[in-house]
């Protein structure tokens, strides 16, 4: 009977260990017509990524099989979730599109999805914890605050990264980051298109930011707003179109004392209802000289520092 009960037991932890196993599956898949119930393998997939996730291993990864909303979903883990070639859609509606709250050492990215905040939806991203974001090949949309927003309060430093992905719409700002006293944020934006938010891109205490092809238009206030309250607040910007804002171009500097410095080179910067380049309080504005400003409310670059090569 002992050698019985022996060969159950080691049957069940067998069983239970082969289900996790199961469980934790490096790549699962999502499917329109999928089951959550499901192990979300490629010939039995998951319907949402919030019923992928928990049966996916750390630095594992989601793909989409076909085209299909996939519902909102909360990180905690190093993780892909991949749309590349289909219509994989979050429509958050009422929520949040995707939140990241990890581990200090988690790298998420998030590629070829359309996040849609269907007009009510709060925030397309809302990046609570992690090392690194990374946002590629997306659209983000008709959110009531920011398409993106980071918040660092945990982590020494934390990366975003933005490539070939459209940020537009939002009531709030297109991209918003800050960090609290001691922590940090660095962005990296390459072919960012932020149009129609509240500021195209909002780099605030604690925020170092570096954008490269980006366009910045049709804003309600500032295409780029590099804005120290308590803490300095760095951008760098090449290479740009910032157009058609309701406000400045750029702005460098806020209400708050610190230091809010903006480096500009080879930027068109036209059409804007305020200044093409201004700065506010602690702003400072460096500029290579060979930006062009033109029809803008105000085209002189107030406050800008005249910089070359070797200096």
């Amino acid at each position: 009977m002992k050698k019985v009960l022996n060969l159950l037991a080691v049957l069940i932890f067998t069983c239970a260990f082969a289900s996790l196993a199961q469980a934790q599956a490096t790549r699962t898949w999502v499917s329109g017509v999928g089951d959550d119930a499901n192990p979300c393998s490629r010939t039995a997939p998951c319907k949402t990524f919030a019923g992928a996730i928990s049966k996916t291993a750390d630095c594992g990864e989601i793909d989409a099989l076909d085209p299909g909303g996939f519902g909102a979903v909360t990180i905690t883990k190093s993780i892909t979730i991949d749309g590349t070639g289909t219509l994989a859609g979050i429509l958050a509606s009422l929520t949040t599109g995707v939140i990241v709250n990890a581990a200090s050492d988690k790298v998420v990215t998030l590629r070829g999805l359309s996040i849609n905040g269907a007009c009510n939806g709060i925030r397309g991203i809302n990046f609570i914890g992690g090392k690194t974001l990374n946002v590629e090949d997306c659209v983000i949309f008709r959110f009531t605050n920011e398409g993106i927003l980071i918040n660092n309060g945990t982590n020494n430093s934390v990366a975003l990264n933005v490539r070939n992905s459209v940020i537009r719409d939002n009531t709030g700002d297109g991209i918003s980051t800050t960090a609290t006293a001691g922590n940090f944020v660095k962005t990296t934006l390459d072919n960012v298109r932020s149009s129609g938010n509240g500021n195209g891109v909002h780099v605030k205490s604690n925020s170092k930011l570096t954008a490269r092809n980006c366009v910045f238009s049709n804003n309600t206030s500032n295409g780029v707003f590099v804005d120290g309250t308590t803490a300095f607040a760095v951008a760098h910007v090449w290479a740009s179109q910032v157009s058609l804002n309701g406000s400045n171009g750029f702005l460098a500097g806020g209400a708050g004392p610190s230091a809010s410095g903006l480096t500009i080179a080879q930027n068109m910067i036209d059409r804007n209802t305020g200044f093409g380049v201004t700065t506010g309080t602690g702003g400072s504005v460096a500029t290579f000289g060979n930006n062009s400003i033109i029809g803008n409310g105000t085209d002189t670059c107030a406050g800008c520092l005249p910089v070359g090569p070797g200096q």
